[in-house]
């Protein structure tokens, strides 16, 4: 692929801080919780990119947010040529045809008082696409063959449908309107394995087919490494590392990064008993007081005297053995971590604020229990 003409979506600078309130009877903003906090990312046309972290870190907002279902606080979403962050009424809805969501619970997202038709008129009504019955009557039954439901469908509710068609009615609503690109929050976190692979068979089906863009946004890194040309992992607010989908797991650089890695399972019992693993000790900082400098340092086993807690590190792409090019990683020493030229060390627990604003007492007083051997749950 050529590089700017096949970017659809390029995120720069973007930050998303929801203020805290304090006061009985004049609000008063006391602290901000950062979010999502100074994004760079871009994404291909008819490419997927898979957004990883823990919850907490930012990704779900980060994806509401270039849709402008949560207004930026600063940055810009420049969606093919046009910055959507600047958009507003109209010129806001009338850009929506080309972005919808699929959002993590199929039976929340649903109105359970509509049928599956009304559902999917809506939508083309918002835009004015059903102005002709003979062709929204076809548009629909289209709908329903490309998620795999049969025609019957669409004089049922929500509650009729098992999970997994539930999440299949989700996906024609996001389709009805033909757009160009989808973002999908968590989209089978709440069904079955089997059920899971179907979805995202049926996604990347979709795609072939209408050359669709994906964000995908996920915890389960089995997931994404099925679904994803490119992957970024998200932390605290800020991307860690990026990469295409099988290097990464090939190649993890930031400590945070093969961390995560270190957590999947591998079934053959040998490998898994002497691969290395990664405990992270302490708890997630709380985004609205986060670390100064990486906001990994407090619980990194890498972590340096220098740079680590006064320098916040930008994403860069690094000189490491079996890393390409499009490889960037915000870590200050990760090409010395790779080259084995800095050591693990243990990291002491670290106090947490938990109060929100950064101003209150630490709630976290001791170092959190590690579960051993022969604990009782």
């Amino acid at each position: 692929m050529s590089e700017s003409a096949d970017i659809l979506v390029e995120v720069r600078g973007l930050e998303v801080h929801f203020p805290i309130k304090s006061g009985i009877v004049f609000d008063r903003t006391v602290g901000h919780v950062l979010a999502v906090d100074g994004v760079d990312l871009s994404i291909r046309r008819g490419e997927t990119y898979g957004l990883v972290g823990e919850s907490g870190c930012g990704k779900s907002t980060l994806g509401k947010a270039i849709l402008n279902l949560e207004p930026p606080t600063a940055g810009s979403i420049v969606f093919d040529g046009v910055d959507i962050a600047s958009l507003k009424g109209e010129e806001l809805r009338r850009e929506r045809k080309r972005f919808q969501m699929v959002f993590q619970d199929p039976l929340s997202s649903l109105d359970p008082r509509q049928t599956v038709e009304s559902l999917l008129v809506e939508g083309l009504r918002a835009h004015g696409m059903d102005t002709d019955k003979a062709k929204t009557r076809a548009r629909l039954r289209e709908l329903m063959s490309a998620v795999g439901l049969p025609v019957a469908a669409l004089s049922k509710y929500p509650h009729e449908f098992s999970g997994g068609q539930r999440q299949r009615v989700g996906i024609a609503r996001a389709l009805s309107v033909g757009p160009d690109l989808i973002v999908a929050d968590e989209p089978v976190s709440a069904l079955d394995v089997s059920i899971q692979a179907q979805v995202i068979n049926l996604l990347q089906d979709l795609q072939d087919e209408l050359g669709l863009t994906y964000l995908v946004v996920a915890h389960d890194l089995a997931v994404v490494r099925h679904i994803s040309d490119r992957i970024g992992v998200m932390y605290l607010g800020g991307l860690v590392e990026e990469s295409d989908g099988a290097e990464l797991y090939d190649v993890p650089l930031h400590p945070y990064t093969r961390a995560l890695m270190s957590a999947v399972p591998v079934p053959d019992p040998q490998v898994e008993d002497t691969r290395e693993q990664i405990l992270l000790t302490g708890d997630l900082p709380s985004p609205a007081n986060p670390p100064t400098g990486c906001r990994f340092h407090t619980r990194c086993p890498w972590r340096q005297e220098t740079l680590c807690d006064t320098e916040r590190p930008q994403l860069r792409v690094v000189e490491v053995e079996g890393a390409s090019a499009s490889h960037r990683v915000a870590c200050h020493w990760a090409e010395q971590i790779a080259a084995g030229e800095i050591q693990q060390h243990e990291v002491a627990p670290t106090l947490v604020d938990q109060g929100g604003s950064g101003f209150g007492v630490p709630d976290v007083t001791e170092p959190p229990h590690q579960m051993q051997a022969g604990d009782a749950f």
